[in-house]
């Protein structure tokens, strides 16, 4: 059982409701964001806050809470699903996935914001199949870009929309660009290796938690540029990969019709992700 927290409640996640005159429900206004803990601690809680902060100023939206007090929820919740996972016979859950949701609120015009609604919600932890670390992933080309790509906002309808299309392909997700500028992936963010250097998007993209940490990981032992990346570049890269909370350092070996590298998972995105899980090992 995972528990969740709704505007002062804290509760069994399905006992938790958000009622439909919310404006995420009439104007699909709202943002969220999601990390995971690893041995039962917030991952690098600090800019996880304030990229949230961040995305909730941009929408013109109070936070309702401040930061300790959203930490201290945050445990709150998984001393609570853990205990509940016990009295049901099963192992203590440890780690778990967190969503933060802050909407426009209700809102009696339908247009006003009064007071946004923040869900808190625990999570079971969807891992990426061992089989793509090991084969890499396929994604194809759109062209978009997300509006107000900085911010995490809940208009996920691009990717919905796209999903047939993603299966026909055989592949496992969308990679984003515009004008033969590329920025991210729907749900993550976008590497390409050449030599000893690495680089990556720094605009039209949201700012991973993930991508920021694989970019400390790596400063002792690439040369990192952050810059706009071309189509053009995918060429002649060596390696490609993306970053996220649950995909962490995953290779991808082919975009489209076009094969990365020579096909087969580098040794420079297994590098970094045994660096990032000996990282998260000691959080």
């Amino acid at each position: 059982m995972y528990y969740g927290y709704f505007n002062g409640t804290i509760a069994p996640t399905d006992q938790l409701a958000v009622g439909v005159t919310d404006l995420s429900l009439l104007r699909g206004y709202g943002l969220f964001d999601y990390f995971l803990t690893y041995n039962g601690r917030p991952f690098q809680w600090d800019w996880y806050w304030e990229r949230f902060q961040n995305s909730a100023s941009r929408m013109h939206l109070p936070l309702p809470l401040s930061k300790d007090e959203t930490y201290a929820i945050v445990m709150n919740l998984v001393e609570r699903s853990n205990e509940a996972s016990l009295k049901t016979g099963l192992t203590s859950l440890n780690d778990l996935a967190f969503r933060f949701i802050l909407t426009g609120g209700y809102s009696a015009d339908s247009i006003s914001v009064v007071r946004p609604n923040l869900l808190i919600l625990a999570e079971m932890i969807h891992p990426t199949p061992t089989i793509q670390y090991e084969q890499g992933i396929k994604v194809i080309l759109d062209e978009y870009v997300r509006e107000m790509a900085e911010v995490k906002s809940t208009d996920y309808k691009r990717v919905i929309l796209m999903a047939e299309a993603i299966r026909a392909a055989r592949a496992s997700d969308l990679l984003y660009q515009k004008g033969g500028e590329i920025s991210e992936l729907s749900r993550s963010n976008f590497f390409i290796v050449k030599g000893d250097r690495l680089i990556t998007p720094d605009r039209h993209i949201l700012h991973g938690i993930t991508r920021k940490t694989v970019i400390q990981l790596a400063q002792s032992d690439f040369q990192v540029d952050e810059r706009p990346v071309l189509l053009s570049e995918l060429y002649d890269a060596d390696e490609a990969f993306t970053t996220s909370s649950t995909k962490k350092v995953l290779p991808i070996t082919q975009i489209g019709d076009l094969t990365i590298g020579d096909g087969y998972v580098g040794p420079k995105a297994k590098f970094l992700l045994e660096r990032f899980d000996e990282l998260v090992k000691t959080w």
